[in-house]
């Protein structure tokens, strides 16, 4: 489809009664524009930031986000998503890398030093020196443009099941623990204490990548399990990403431990291993 040309195909509702659906490809990928909506309500799952700088691509998205059941803000600049996030963070933040004034990169930056509410970086950029800064920078995920706004949904829906406890339910077993190295590790607050005080606040993607080795523990794990773990099998396998994370929690727990820099440790040609005891507590 040539970008701004508007196409109608026939889709199925929930109902699986044929309806119309006007698709605009905006930006070089499709939204779809429902020709009513349609009568049953979704219930809101979370909160969603939208800072997007193109006007049309940002209403396209946030009209398809808000129909999928989020709570969507919408933001053109690094500027007015201050404004909203002075009012509170939301669940996930959604980050164009090219916007007008500050980038998002710098923009990226700034909130890691305030919070660590996922973020999902969007770029048109497709060298992966682009992608690799946005996740030294804290990003948990990266989408390149042009892409599938379902691609979208379902990269936001997998960070916000990685990301923050579950709601405890009646009956629910007690909470999974872990301790390595004199941290204490809540798998499913996601917290990391050292006698009883907060010491690590690790991104999304830092965590997820913990968990890998905390479950595995004295085993060198391959590059290619690390992606398949925490990005999926449809990571590409020649993603260098892996190992900025690896590098960032190393960083992050040798603040914390004498040798935590060390605990993690490269294998030539094999991949990286956790090096100390794990035990469930």
């Amino acid at each position: 489809m040539l970008p701004g040309k508007l196409h109608r195909f026939l889709c199925w509702s929930f109902s699986k009664r044929p309806r119309f659906v006007t698709v605009c490809n905006v930006g070089g990928f499709p939204v779809a524009k429902t020709a009513f909506r349609p009568a049953w309500r979704v219930m809101v799952s979370a909160s969603l930031l939208l800072v997007e700088d193109d006007r049309e691509i940002r209403a396209l998205l946030e009209e398809f986000l808000s129909r999928e059941g989020f709570a969507v803000q919408a933001a053109d600049s690094a500027a007015a998503m201050d404004r909203i996030l002075a009012k509170g963070f939301p669940d996930l933040i959604i980050l164009d890398l090219m916007l007008p004034g500050e980038d998002g990169l710098s923009a990226c930056r700034r909130i890691r030093t305030r919070s660590q509410v996922p973020i999902l970086m969007l770029t048109a950029k497709t060298e992966d020196i682009d992608r690799i800064l946005g996740l030294e920078m804290g990003a948990d995920d990266y989408l390149g443009k042009p892409f599938n706004p379902r691609e979208l949904l379902a990269r936001v829906r997998a960070i916000l099941r990685r990301s923050g406890p579950e709601r405890p339910e009646e009956g629910a077993v007690p909470a999974r623990r872990k301790r390595f190295a004199g941290l204490t590790v809540d798998l499913d607050g996601r917290v990391i204490e050292m006698e009883g005080e907060r010491v690590v606040h690790l991104t999304t993607a830092e965590f997820d990548l913990l968990v890998c080795f905390l479950e595995r523990p004295r085993r060198v794990l391959s590059r290619d399990q690390l992606l398949d773990w925490t990005r999926g099998r449809g990571a590409d396998p020649f993603d260098r990403t892996i190992d900025v994370t690896v590098s960032r929690l190393r960083t992050k727990l040798g603040h914390c431990l004498p040798d935590g820099a060390h605990i993690i440790t490269t294998v030539r040609n094999a991949g990286y291993l956790l090096t100390t005891d794990v035990k469930d507590i």
